[in-house]
């Protein structure tokens, strides 16, 4: 029989569903999605999609609907049909007996949820501040924990205090193994946005453009298009100034890209966190936050000058999808065999 594997994908942002689709063709395995997102287009082959109801629309009638049970929990409404739902349907899907572990990426909810269903649960973690007592019990509740990022750069408190049960697998990246173009970097800064929303406006990016005296392409933030391939992007332009999500990161170090590394404001201060890791390395030029427009020429000259090709290695790109398969793998065998 194929194993089937359950993938709760948050619906925040888009790194989440990129995560899965560069983990799920390395598994042996059909994979089940639920998420809150609209089916995406383009799904790899093993995997099939189930749409949740929102939690969170209509809006809970705060504090009344106590989302946070006093602090144990991150989001579980009282009387809210769409939470009720969407645990039903993930609860059915366990209850029909044939999925072999669970991977969840991000929610403490589900996690315990699932666990409480006895089902083995893989979460994908993330960089920041998370000591609180929701995550606490749901790293608890956890089998595995994937850390998609390279132990020796970045090594939190929040998973160094669980042993071998954490894989420091390194930067997922969908670009991981493509080869970059020959020719060599240009005169062009690309700005590269994120799903997540920014703090940074359309003026803010202008001004850059008009000091640092060389031509930008915006991708993704402010008024750039969004674009669903930016690996030429990437590997041509002189820098990349980008946000500092997990996803993008890694695609940087995919990319060789010389980068300026800016965090937005996530929660637990995810972004925080991780620029300052890199900017310890040696990795990017990370920033705290947008800079005032004369500081553009120095900044983009720094990143030119000491960043980018063959450091990036040191994130891990190269692998690191088929590594985060293979301690799903190794869980889903395990469960298996339970």
């Amino acid at each position: 029989m194929t194993r089937r594997i359950g993938w709760y994908v948050h619906h925040h942002g888009q790194g989440h569903l990129t995560r899965m689709r560069a983990i799920a063709p390395h598994l042996d395995a059909d994979v089940v999605c639920f998420s809150s997102l609209p089916v995406p287009a383009d799904l790899p082959a093993n995997v099939s999609w189930v749409e949740l109801a929102r939690d969170d629309r209509p809006a809970p009638a705060l504090p009344a609907d106590d989302p946070t049970a006093g602090g144990m929990l991150h989001w579980a409404p009282l009387r809210h049909a769409g939470h009720r739902s969407r645990l039903a349907v993930i609860a059915a899907a366990v209850a029909a007996g044939d999925v072999a572990a669970f991977v969840v990426d991000v929610s403490a909810e589900v996690t315990l949820f699932l666990r409480l269903l006895g089902v083995p649960v893989v979460i994908i973690t993330q960089p920041g501040d998370r000591v609180d007592e929701p995550h606490r019990l749901a790293f608890a509740a956890a089998r595995r924990i994937i850390a998609p990022w390279p132990e020796e750069i970045y090594a939190p408190e929040h998973v160094t205090d669980l042993g071998d049960r954490v894989a420091f697998v390194g930067g997922i990246s969908r670009f991981a193994g493509r080869d970059r173009p020959p020719r060599p970097r240009g005169d062009e800064v690309v700005l590269l946005g994120g799903g997540g929303g920014a703090d940074v406006s359309t003026a803010d990016i202008a001004a850059a453009e008009r000091a640092s005296g060389r031509p930008w392409r915006v991708l993704g933030a402010g008024s750039g298009a969004w674009t669903a391939d930016p690996w030429d992007a990437l590997t041509t332009a002189s820098v990349v100034v980008s946000w500092c999500g997990q996803n993008a990161v890694a695609d940087l170090a995919a990319a060789g890209a010389p980068a300026v590394v800016i965090p937005q404001e996530r929660p637990f201060a995810e972004q925080r966190a991780t620029a300052s890791a890199l900017g310890r390395s040696g990795l990017a030029v990370a920033l705290t936050a947008w800079p005032e427009p004369a500081r553009w020429p120095e900044l983009l000259a720094q990143a030119s000058a000491g960043g980018g090709g063959d450091g990036w290695a040191a994130w891990r790109t190269d692998g690191a999808a088929r590594r985060a398969a293979a301690v799903i793998r190794a869980e889903a065998d395990a469960g298996g065999r339970g």
